[in-house]
């Protein structure tokens, strides 16, 4: 069986405040989700309707065992999350702020398991069979995940549609100067690579956009896609087609999960042969759609929500 979507990257437990405008150490109450990129991914694939499964490791824990029924629960195949022994399942903190500031704090010691997946464990013909893979710059900061990530990579060959999420986080790296060489490597394997602005700058070393989305396809991809924070997406590809796309006004609660139900709605685009500017318009929309809510995961939009956003220009 083909999958239409496979990730592979980071998941975890997304512990985030129900207080909005509040320090953490003062919120008294949290929200459980499902997180982590890959994983969002998959799930914001999945509530379009497309058949997605994720590749990455939890702990052998309690809150393993509910990523694996969240995972279920929103239609992910979970067949590829294994447990590793004696690593905790990371957990996630936020912090609110609208609309513009939601701090982070990961709590991945000693190590998260999602960094302890193994080449020699991959199903590789699922991997290279799958309409989109879909592989992360997180993926590359420690081994065994790097060498897994570019063993998968490499074996694909760029069947399909290939994508790398350039998910920029420094502080996974034990040497963030050392990050673009890898970078190079997995996109020489990609045809479509996805990032803001600063990681477009550590994969290509350039931070202009329209200059950052030629050195993305000069390094092999076939498809650019640069966002641009306030100025919108720039989507430009091989053939020399090109879309330049405004973000849509939003009330933003939480914009945490914007870039992950991009992607869900990038990969749903890029499948239905949709042209650039139409999956950018709607892959925008999907974004905003979820900056609006406070969780990620169980906040991915359905496809009558993200065209009534589109029609209506703006996230009601």
């Amino acid at each position: 069986m083909a999958y239409d979507l496979i990730t592979m990257g980071r998941i975890g437990v997304d512990l985030y405040p129900l207080q909005t405008g509040v320090p953490l150490p003062q919120v008294t109450s949290f929200g459980k989700f499902l997180g982590g990129s890959a994983s969002n991914v998959a799930v914001a694939a999945a509530r379009l309707g497309r058949q997605a499964a994720v590749i990455t490791r939890t702990g052998d824990d309690p809150f393993g065992t509910y990523l694996h029924e969240a995972l279920k629960g929103f239609g992910v195949d979970d067949r590829w999350v294994t447990p590793v022994p004696g690593l905790p399942t990371p957990v996630t903190f936020c912090e609110v702020f609208p609309p513009d500031d939601f701090p982070l704090y990961f709590y991945r010691q000693p190590k998260a398991p999602d960094l302890e997946i193994e080449a020699h464990e991959l199903d590789l013909d699922a991997i290279r069979d799958a309409r989109v893979f879909w592989v992360t710059g997180t993926g590359l900061s420690e081994e065994p995940s790097r060498t897994a990530t570019l063993a998968a990579l490499a074996h694909r060959a760029r069947a399909g549609t290939t994508v790398f999420d350039l998910d920029w986080r420094p502080m996974f790296w034990t040497d963030p100067g050392a990050a673009r060489p890898f970078y190079t490597e997995a996109l020489r394997h990609t045809t479509v690579a996805v990032g803001n602005l600063d990681e477009v700058e550590v994969a290509t070393g350039v931070r202009e956009p329209h200059a950052a989305a030629r050195a993305l396809l000069d390094a092999g991809v076939e498809l650019a896609v640069v966002k641009q924070g306030p100025k919108g997406v720039l989507a430009v590809n091989s053939a020399g087609e090109s879309a330049e796309v405004p973000p849509l006004p939003v009330n933003v609660l939480n914009g945490l999960g914007a870039g992950d139900a991009f992607g869900g709605c990038l990969v749903h685009g890029l499948l239905a042969g949709w042209d650039l500017e139409k999956t950018m318009r709607h892959a925008n929309a999907a974004g905003a759609i979820v900056a609006s809510r406070l969780e990620c995961s169980s906040a991915m939009p359905t496809p009558d929500e993200i065209e009534a956003a589109v029609t209506a220009g703006a996230v009601r």
